[in-house]
């Protein structure tokens, strides 16, 4: 792939900016909203991790330069127009500058669909407690404990869905698992495996 053909394409603004939308390719979230130069798209293929430029200080800057939040490339695409970027990342630590875990945390509206994968809306919480910790959150205990307690809590909780089955008790085997469940995204929260890391496995075991 030649960079400089892809560029010739963008259609950048008088000031020589395009806006780039900046997602996790893991959790899908829209991490942040920034702009980026012909310079830091070239500087982003080189090194593989995210530059932008910043408006306010008027210079090019890699993200994470200081706080070691960086943004590994992972997808980079330009929309139909050509007059605005999609990035995709993996995400280190908090992308927001305030700590947040994306810079979209103002809610106004959002409605709830029956559609809604809650597996992944579950991980995403997880992952943001232990980045952003809230004080009193069971979650942060856990983390904050470390792996020999969750891996107990695991333990704990298949004795119980064990339990709960040989009762042939329905609704105590339907909390059990969800307990359970709860307790592996926290174990895969802490050991840095992705949702997106278990899909792929189950796929290749699919075609086995």
């Amino acid at each position: 792939m030649n960079i400089s053909n892809v560029i010739e394409e963008i259609r950048f603004d008088n000031s020589g900016l395009v806006p780039a939308v900046v997602q996790d390719i893991k959790t899908k979230d829209v991490l942040m909203l920034a702009y980026m130069s012909k310079e830091s798209i070239e500087k982003t293929f080189e090194e593989k991790v995210v530059h932008y430029y910043s408006r306010s200080r008027e210079k090019l800057w890699k993200k994470g330069e200081t706080s070691g939040n960086i943004q590994r490339l992972k997808g980079f695409y330009y929309d139909c127009d050509k007059d605005s970027v999609l990035v995709e990342v993996e995400q280190v630590g908090a992308a927001c500058h305030t700590g947040s875990y994306s810079c979209f945390f103002n809610k106004v509206l959002k409605e709830e669909s029956q559609e809604i994968n809650i597996i992944e809306s579950l991980y995403s919480l997880l992952k943001n407690r232990k980045e952003n910790p809230k004080e009193g959150s069971y979650t942060n205990y856990l983390f904050k404990e470390g792996l020999d307690k969750i891996l107990k809590k695991i333990g704990e909780e298949c004795s119980e869905v064990i339990i709960g089955a040989k009762n042939k008790n329905k609704e105590e085997l339907v909390y059990e698992i969800s307990d359970l469940i709860y307790h592996i995204l926290v174990l895969m929260v802490n050991e840095d495996i992705f949702i997106e890391d278990i899909k792929n496995e189950l796929i290749i075991r699919r075609k086995a």
